[in-house]
């Protein structure tokens, strides 16, 4: 066994050089919550007979559950189809009981951003965050999501969080629609990343395959992913966070302690 390979990550190791296989770094966490929209809710959509879409979120074929059945912890699905950065913050969370100090989690994962763009008229920079007082942010992509991290940084304060990209895809966006709909779309999430302690950058889009054409052909139902592409997601966020874990070793060194209140 070469013991300098298997346990030490190569200082030029990419995000998602290696699918991992098995239990991952992310069983270190035992309560994870995923924040997001169809896509983190095992969405699958029909055609009905008179040709209209279904809709319907089947939360055990969420990426978030695939990567607790694998991993061994419980997954909270925080998530509905359509959702928006907006809708969460303003009531979607309230209402479904998602404050609740009862629900704190080690670690959440927020992927939201789809549809966003159709509710929010400013992608936002961080001067709206209002910095002790996430009510007061300002009405824009980045208030909102800055709001929502904030809420649960006051719930659980040495949670790890996870932020993720939206992958690329090969829709036929004008330079203007690309830069509202994605490129605009992750500058903010990756401005937050940076901004807050304890949240680290799913960069999908870099990393990640594009959704074109073959993509499609491969993990899509209609307009939505099928269940092996859900499978497929879950894959590339569990080793994406097992990257970071063994890339940064320190930062999750007392992930144990989080919310037992024993100090440490």
């Amino acid at each position: 066994m070469d013991w300098e390979k298997e346990l030490y990550p190569a200082a030029d190791e990419k995000p998602l050089d290696r699918l991992v296989e098995g239990y991952s770094n992310t069983s270190i966490f035992r309560k994870i919550a995923f924040i997001g929209d169809s896509l983190s809710s095992g969405e699958f959509q029909t055609e009905k007979p008179d040709g209209s879409p279904g809709y319907y979120d089947m939360y055990e074929y969420s990426w978030g559950q695939y990567i607790a059945r694998k991993n061994g912890l419980t997954a909270y699905n925080f998530s509905k189809g359509g959702m928006s950065t907006k809708k969460y913050i303003e009531s979607f969370a309230e209402d479904n009981g998602f404050w609740s100090p009862a629900l704190a989690c080690q670690a959440y994962v927020i992927a939201l951003g789809v549809n966003d763009m159709n509710h929010i008229e400013e992608h936002g920079t961080l001067e709206d965050i209002h910095p002790t007082d996430p009510s007061k942010n300002k009405p824009t992509f980045m208030g909102y999501y800055a709001a929502i991290i904030a809420r649960y940084k006051a719930i659980a304060p040495e949670a790890k969080f996870f932020l993720v990209t939206r992958p690329d895809n090969d829709k036929p966006y004008t330079p203007e629609e690309r830069e509202r709909k994605i490129l605009g779309v992750n500058r903010v999430i990756r401005e937050l990343a940076s901004y807050f302690d304890n949240t680290y950058l799913i960069d999908l889009y870099t990393y990640g395959p594009v959704h074109d054409t073959k993509f499609k052909e491969h993990y899509f139902l209609l307009g939505h992913m099928s269940p092996a592409g859900y499978l497929h997601i879950a894959k590339l966020v569990d080793s994406y966070i097992d990257y970071i874990i063994r890339h940064n070793p320190d930062d999750f060194r007392h992930v144990g302690f989080i919310n037992t209140k024993i100090p440490y």
